[in-house]
């Protein structure tokens, strides 16, 4: 399965999920969402503009984890 680390890149910028939400125009639900591992997917456009905020590459921002893809369960 995929998990977003967004915990880990907001607390290595000392940014907040509001700052962030405001920031790349998503709402704080929807990045909640994705922070809490239960998003089945991410538009390219929004990962983007992830990326240009938090000033990183997609693959510091994702991982892939193996696991029960059908359950998404590790």
């Amino acid at each position: 399965m995929i998990i977003i680390k967004l915990d880990e890149l907001l607390a290595r910028r000392h940014m907040t999920l509001t700052a962030l939400a405001d920031a790349v125009d998503i709402t704080v639900a929807n990045l909640s969402i994705l922070k809490t591992g239960k998003g089945k997917a991410i538009r390219f456009s929004t990962l983007a503009r992830l990326c240009a905020v938090l000033q990183c590459q997609p693959g510091e921002l994702l991982a892939y984890v193996p696991g029960d893809e059908k359950s998404g369960k590790p």
